[in-house]
């Protein structure tokens, strides 16, 4: 039976998890993605379209949230959610006109609102992490077998795609983003510096399939080496700094590359944080 209580929680979390799209969306400047400056390397996707499809996934959120609360982690608990993931997709295109802005986003809030909701308790980033990899980690008989792009790019280039990640409990979030944008606060730094320095520590390291989606290993390396120059440079505080994010951005706009990866992984970061 759902209670008030109940039902409060969920929408509370669904609130979060949409305020963490949007706040990713808007987080400006991004090297190759959408913000509120410019389209990055998207020739499909606008600022608008992003928050127009953070917002129509809010009862996508709260439905995870509603059959996760105090739900043991189990088999069920992860294709139930999986199921609601999927029809969250479809709400998703139908507002996008097929273009796919959060998919993977679905993916990782969607297991992270699920760990949350089936511990209320737990205000722990790295648990929620752990819970979240352990739901991820049960088998979906129900998963479609279709070839899907980071599919094909894991592959490829034998990468660790948002699967692995979400399966090992967020290694990156919780070893590179979480400490960095932390690190930024502490420091003194403004929020939109501290949000950045969180991206490019992903962007740094992960092995992001929709940069090999489009582009070549060659490009994910060199993307990772000017992330981390650019971070080693005190990012916005210096004029180096200033000046590799603006080569790292035209690398990418030039090569129509983009970051989605880290994106979503950002997001989750916010989500968890916030």
């Amino acid at each position: 039976m759902l209670t008030m209580k109940h039902s409060a929680f969920a929408a509370s979390l669904a609130a979060k998890a949409v305020k963490a799209l949007m706040e990713e969306a808007l987080l400006t400047p991004k090297p190759g993605l959408v913000d509120a400056r410019d389209n990055g390397s998207h020739t499909d996707m606008s600022i608008n379209l992003m928050l127009a499809s953070a917002r129509v996934l809010e009862d996508t959120f709260r439905e995870i949230a509603i059959v996760s609360y105090l739900h043991p982690v189990d088999q069920t608990l992860r294709e139930q959610i999986a199921l609601i993931g999927r029809e969250g997709e479809k709400v998703m295109l139908r507002a996008t006109n097929g273009v796919n802005t959060h998919k993977g986003a679905i993916w990782a809030l969607g297991l992270l609102t699920s760990a949350r909701a089936a511990f209320p308790k737990e205000r722990d980033p790295h648990q929620i992490m752990s819970i979240a990899g352990r739901i991820a980690s049960f088998h979906d008989r129900y998963r479609p077998m279709q070839q899907t792009n980071g599919r094909t790019v894991k592959k490829k280039y034998a990468v660790v795609g948002a699967e692995e990640e979400a399966k090992l409990g967020f290694p990156h979030i919780r070893d590179e983003a979480l400490p960095a944008l932390l690190r930024a606060r502490a420091c003194g730094k403004k929020e939109v510096e501290a949000r950045l320095e969180a991206l490019l520590a992903l962007m740094a390291c992960v092995d992001d399939t929709c940069i090999l989606h489009r582009g070549q290993l060659t490009d994910l390396m060199a993307i990772q080496s000017m992330a981390a120059a650019f971070l080693a440079a005190d990012g916005l505080r210096t004029q180096s700094g200033r000046k590799l994010l603006y080569r790292l951005s035209e690398y990418c706009n030039v090569r129509q590359l983009s970051p989605g990866g880290s994106a979503d992984l950002l997001a989750a970061t916010l989500f968890l944080i916030d």
